[in-house]
């Protein structure tokens, strides 16, 4: 567990996993704020769902149902993992694309 400070952008970052309408009344949640906790929730949860939409639009080319399915429990893997994350209060980034969600990001403050 972190400081009370994680505490405050709980709400935000929790929120931030559910669509990508929930990341976009996080940001504005925490446009006021500036927490950094949820700051950092956002940015993974955004990374997810932008990369729901793009690597989902390349899965449908190959028009292979087990392709599709790694596709949704890899998606379905990193949404849990974020979201548990933040429930515990931890910042740790998802597996694989985390770090470049930190990265591409940082417009999210």
């Amino acid at each position: 567990m972190q400081s009370d400070y994680a505490k405050q952008g709980k709400t935000s970052a929790i929120v931030a996993y559910i669509t990508i309408i929930g990341t976009i009344i996080a940001f504005f949640m925490n446009n006021d704020t500036k927490n950094q906790f949820a700051s950092f929730h956002i940015r993974q949860a955004l990374g997810i769902h932008i990369s729901f939409y793009v690597i989902g639009a390349l899965v449908t080319f190959f028009d292979s149902w087990p392709i599709s399915l790694a596709f949704y429990i890899f998606i379905f893997i990193l949404w849990i993992f974020g979201l548990l994350t933040a429930l515990k209060e931890e910042q740790k980034p998802v597996p694989f694309l985390g770090p470049y969600f930190q990265q591409w990001f940082t417009f999210i403050s």
